[in-house]
């Protein structure tokens, strides 16, 4: 398999600014922990935005579109911000001959407790075993596109 990885921001990839006293979108973390990880396949990461998924526009969403579409690889992963995520999933229905998983994380990659490397395990399991369209791995789970909604009370991810 060889994985394309398109990042957008979102808490995955948030980090402290000490000197801001806030979170903010940092640079992409995913490379450097499938290299912690030891992944066994090749990937490749594009950096298509660093945005909090709650300020991503339709503009932002067809540029996501677009660098899905672009690129060669079967097998897409993009990490995003879980509370815009489903809107954007399904904004990339439709791309034919592609498996694209979106995932993120509920704490940001760099916490202990993150949730970012088990979601980021689980999504490059679907990738890798479902046929072509387009997912959502979180907590655990891979959910069509089109059945999952985000439980904000619970703060996760089910079967819509």
């Amino acid at each position: 398999m060889k994985l394309h990885i398109i990042t957008t921001g979102g808490t995955i990839d948030k980090i402290y600014f000490d000197a801001k006293s806030d979170y903010q979108v940092g640079a992409p973390v995913i490379g450097e922990l499938l290299q912690r990880m030891g992944a066994g396949f090749a990937w490749t990461v594009e950096s298509a935005m660093r945005k909090d998924s709650l300020d991503l526009t339709d503009a932002d969403r067809a540029a996501i579109r677009a660098a899905a579409e672009r690129c060669s690889e079967q097998c897409v992963l993009i990490t995003h911000g879980t509370d815009g995520m489903v809107s954007s999933a399904r904004a990339l229905a439709g791309i034919p001959g592609k498996c694209i998983v979106l995932t993120g994380a509920l704490q940001p990659a760099a916490f202990a407790q993150s949730d970012a490397i088990f979601n980021i395990g689980c999504a490059i399991g679907a990738v890798q075993s479902k046929p072509p369209g387009v997912y959502i791995a979180m907590n655990g789970e891979v959910f069509d596109a089109d059945k999952v909604v985000k439980n904000v009370a619970a703060n996760r991810f089910e079967a819509a």
